[in-house]
């Protein structure tokens, strides 16, 4: 079968993402307003972009009223602060950010809502979430807008990162991050996620030849 977007409706567009671009990680973003108001939602179109600089990326869509959601606003140097945390989401906390992703009126707090604390960041002002196995602490690079005003309008956030938070016992002193004790989730289609113990090994190149 082959599809032209152009000849889908936006929401048969989603379900060809989101089904066979799997798992997906997800960034779990708080962000904070300029008149200090915080909010945290979860986005799973996100990926670290690149080491040098050290940067990381998350796709919020615009509402299907075409406004752009709170995340992007306060991630934006010219109408919020201009900086992000993404925290990373692991079993203990998967409910939490599932709840997370309310659709809440103005002056509710999904922190509250989910009962989560935040904690202060290091170097940016908006706090990361207590008790998250791995923070990135974020300052905006750039916004790129795919289709603004557009109800579900694509957008890019590109932070590069200042700081990073990640538990004490996750870490060796090569910075390798312990991907059991992480016990991070990825997200699939609709309201299914896994989990990501369920892994295997192979050799780059050449040399996966082998056994083949």
């Amino acid at each position: 079968m082959i599809l032209s977007p152009d000849e889908l409706d936006v929401a048969n567009r989603y379900k060809l993402l989101v089904g066979g671009i799997v798992p997906r990680p997800i960034a779990w973003v708080s962000t904070q307003s300029r008149d200090g108001a915080l909010n945290l939602a979860p986005y799973s179109f996100c990926c670290g972009v690149g080491s040098d600089p050290m940067s990381v990326l998350f796709c919020p869509a615009n509402g299907s009223d075409g406004r752009e959601k709170d995340s992007l606003v306060n991630a934006d140097p010219a109408n919020g602060v201009g900086e992000f945390v993404v925290n990373i989401v692991n079993e203990t906390q998967a409910r939490a950010m599932a709840v997370t992703a309310e659709t809440l009126p103005s002056g509710e707090s999904e922190w509250e809502l989910a009962g989560l604390e935040p904690t202060p960041s290091a170097a940016v002002r908006p706090p990361r979430v207590t008790g998250a196995p791995v923070a990135y602490e974020c300052v905006t690079h750039q916004i790129v807008r795919l289709n603004p005003g557009a109800p579900s309008g694509g957008n890019i956030v590109i932070g590069r990162v200042v700081r990073v938070y990640v538990l004490d016992d996750l870490i060796n002193e090569r910075n390798h991050i312990d991907p059991d004790k992480l016990a991070a989730v990825g997200r699939m289609a609709g309201v299914t996620y896994c989990r990501t113990d369920a892994r295997f090994d192979l050799p780059w190149g050449r040399a996966a030849l082998e056994g083949m």
